[in-house]
């Protein structure tokens, strides 16, 4: 059984408990963040943990904990579940009780939950997947908080597609960022993602430094017309990693097989990966 971290104690998973009353559960008021190990070396905590402040503050919820303390914890509950070959590590802080049952007060709950990581289907990678998009606009997109409707609704819709991801459209018809992912494309040997307006991912933030010195990268708006000139696409994500994308709504991408360039950026990324795990970099 795995141990999780509740509000100061460490227990296990089936007596990890919160208040019935907690603003995360009658409002969906909190943030998380979310991390993966490598040979059991969370990636980037102290990148995950800043954006965890980062989202609080866009959202008006305190901490009562320090980034460094946040860490200490997480990495704490990842050597009391040693029996994971690999772990992935939710952090989130809710809202708190309040009185009135809607205006925060400052007594949110700290949790840490570590599992096994789960395994995604291998032709994910070798194949590529299929994508949809959707108009919709994500309030406070900075912000990774735990009101996650829009996403859970977006998901289902893109599971009823035959699809693995749904990627937000805005009201100027730009393509923004997936429920969970980051987007990428290329076209005419350049990489191009969107700037800003989207939640900005730790593995895409990898990416754009691992890629900065073998292709020409553009962070600029992507419009949604743009999609039959892609050549190829991939997204990110921290449990996904790099995901080569086939298609598009109905709009084939390249040649219907994951692109060169792209399973580059995967090869880099993995290299990566394995040497972050060996305490190599």
């Amino acid at each position: 059984m795995d141990t999780y971290y509740v509000d100061g104690v460490f227990v296990p998973e089936d007596q990890a408990v919160i208040s019935v009353k907690d603003l995360a559960v009658l409002r969906g008021f909190g943030v998380f963040d979310f991390l993966i190990t490598y040979n059991k070396r969370p990636f980037y905590l102290e990148a995950h943990v800043k954006r965890l402040q980062n989202s609080a503050d866009k959202i008006g919820l305190k901490l009562n904990h320090t980034g460094a303390q946040i860490c200490e914890i997480v990495e704490e509950t990842v050597r009391r579940n040693t029996h994971h070959e690999e772990s992935n590590i939710r952090i989130l802080y809710t809202g708190g009780i309040s009185s009135d049952g809607v205006t925060p007060e400052g007594n949110g709950k700290l949790l840490v939950m570590v599992t096994p990581k789960l395994e995604l289907p291998g032709w994910w990678y070798t194949d590529g997947v299929k994508i949809i998009t959707l108009d919709i606009e994500r309030f406070i997109p900075g912000a990774k908080s735990t009101n996650y409707l829009s996403a859970v609704w977006a998901l289902q819709q893109a599971h009823q597609e035959g699809a693995i991801e749904s990627i937000y459209v805005d009201r100027h018809h730009r393509l923004l960022e997936g429920t969970t992912t980051n987007f990428f494309f290329f076209k005419e040997g350049k990489l191009i993602t969107p700037p800003s307006d989207i939640l900005p991912g730790i593995t895409r933030s990898v990416i754009l430094e691992l890629v900065k010195d073998h292709f020409e990268v553009q962070l600029r708006d992507v419009h949604k017309e743009e999609l039959e000139t892609m050549e190829e696409v991939f997204i990110t994500a921290s449990n996904k990693e790099v995901v080569p994308v086939i298609q598009i709504d109905q709009t084939g991408i390249g040649d219907g097989k994951p692109g060169e360039k792209t399973r580059k950026v995967m090869r880099l990324f993995q290299e990566y990966t394995t040497a972050y795990g060996q305490g190599k970099v």
